[in-house]
């Protein structure tokens, strides 16, 4: 097994070598000047989500420009997900535990300035976002129940006529949702419940699989729905600690915002900004991963945008790439000014911190504010204690449980792709055992197999784009 593994890990470093790197902020990079700053309609993005995208079909763009290649058509499917729903289960997959701990590791290893640096490639990485999902709606079928589905391995068997690469990404979604997607989030939630006490793992992955299948033998539609309420009542949860803590040290925040700006601009604060994004999707720490903070060029956004109940590819690829300003740019921001200003409040509390603890020791500072706020409350609850680790313990397991459920979608995507809705089941069986194995068991051999199955998605979505990117210019940015 060692041997294995170090031949997996050799082959990973080689796909995450230079090249790749340059490949995927080139993307960004490319599609965000292409475009003409395509950044700028966020706030249209979030219209849209909100009352309703892309319902009736924009002239000249969106799905039925698709149709000649006999894709998109027969109206909109009244079984299909609103377009806030398909942005709620790709928000799902997205925003996880490595939200929280990745800036940890962020500041840890490159100071505060790397908290800019991970803001950044979360704003570049919203062009490559808009560009992929418009290119997976545009492509999408219709099934028999009136759902669509769609997502790079449709635009790349349809239109590049590519086949291979198309199977090879599929698998890669498939074994990434059971590793990196399942497993890994599952034992992330044991991690954050053995933080706050002694519970047998068995039983923790019980429960956690349990309510798994509860969910996702419902269907994507079941799915959508528990990501429409929980998407957003944990991003206010967590966020609300945030802000509280920012608003404990707001006496701190000019010089906060002072150092975080000042201290960018340094060799050191670039890579460790580089390696804690990378942490927030659940990758190892390196510069590698640091563009793939909220998986922007990965292939798996367009997996949940195509399935939204729309005709217009670009207004729906407007709301889908919200998901990425919320996830990078805003989430990574709040966190890194929560810690920073904790760190400049306490310094000598952090000192000599494991880079993994930083969030949880800016959340002890709560502490304080719960008994001053809250003293008869506490008195009356008996011997439970409101401390600010139990709430971002609470965080923690809710980010790790939504990104279970987002990436079953994500998987049964490409089950549907490959076979069909007849082995759904099967897939769904192993997605459960898989949930429950992370609790129990070690995880480096999935870590890395994950890592590596990750590069096997972005590589071939990544070319698709290059390869489709005057249809991305002249159609998708019309009016941009």
């Amino acid at each position: 097994m060692p041997q294995i593994l170090n031949i997996i890990q050799s082959v990973q470093e080689f796909l995450w070598s230079f090249p790749m790197l340059v490949l995927l902020m080139g993307t960004h990079l490319y599609f965000t000047i292409r475009s003409r700053f395509i950044q700028r309609k966020i706030p249209e993005g979030i219209r849209l989500c909100l009352t309703g995208a892309g319902q009736k079909a924009e002239a000249g763009s969106g799905i039925k420009t698709g149709r000649k290649h006999g894709f998109g058509g027969g109206g909109i499917g009244e079984a299909s997900v609103s377009p806030f729903s398909a942005l709620a289960t790709a928000l799902a997959a997205t925003i996880g535990t490595g939200n929280i701990i990745g800036i940890s590791t962020a500041v840890a290893i490159g100071g505060p300035g790397a908290v800019f640096w991970c803001w950044m490639t979360g704003v570049l990485g919203i062009a490559t976002c808009y560009a992929e999902c418009y290119l997976s709606l545009r492509c999408r079928k219709k099934q028999e129940d009136g759902t669509f589905q769609g997502g790079p391995m449709y635009v790349m068997e349809h239109v590049l006529h590519q086949k291979s690469a198309a199977v090879l990404f599929s698998v890669s979604v498939i074994l990434v949702s059971l590793g990196m997607g399942s497993s890994v989030q599952s034992h992330s939630i044991t991690a954050a419940i053995l933080e706050q006490g002694e519970l047998p793992p068995q039983i923790i992955g019980a429960v956690t699989a349990a309510l798994t299948g509860a969910v996702i033998l419902g269907g994507a539609k079941q799915i959508a729905k528990i990501c429409t309420w929980l998407v957003p009542f944990m991003s206010v949860f967590y966020l609300g600690g945030c802000f509280l803590l920012i608003w404990m040290n707001r006496c701190f925040l000019p010089e906060t915002l002072r150092i975080i700006v000042q201290s960018a601009f340094s060799s050191r604060s670039l890579v460790g900004g580089c390696a804690g994004t990378a942490v927030m999707t659940g990758m190892r720490v390196g510069i590698s991963r640091g563009l793939f903070t909220n998986e922007a060029g990965l292939g798996s956004i367009p997996l949940a945008a195509a399935s939204a109940r729309t005709e217009s590819a670009r207004q729906q690829a407007l709301v889908s790439m919200t998901g990425t300003f919320w996830d990078t740019v805003v989430m990574c921001a709040i966190t890194g000014i929560a810690v920073v200003g904790s760190m400049l409040r306490q310094p000598e509390v952090f000192r000599g911190a494991e880079p993994d603890r930083l969030c949880f020791l800016a959340f002890s500072q709560l502490d304080g504010l719960f008994q001053k706020i809250g003293p008869k409350a506490a008195q009356s609850s008996g011997s439970l204690q409101i401390d600010g680790n139990l709430l971002l313990s609470a965080a923690l397991v809710l980010f790790a449980f939504a990104t279970i459920i987002g990436w079953s979608f994500y998987g049964e995507c490409a089950v549907r792709y490959l076979w069909g809705k007849e082995r759904l089941r099967q897939y769904h069986s192993l997605y459960i055992a898989a949930v429950y194995l992370g609790a129990v068991l070690s995880l480096d051999f999935v870590w890395t197999l994950s890592d590596l199955f990750n590069s096997l998605m972005a590589i071939p979505n990544l070319l698709c784009l290059w390869m489709l990117r005057e249809m991305v210019i002249k159609e998708a940015c019309i009016g941009s």
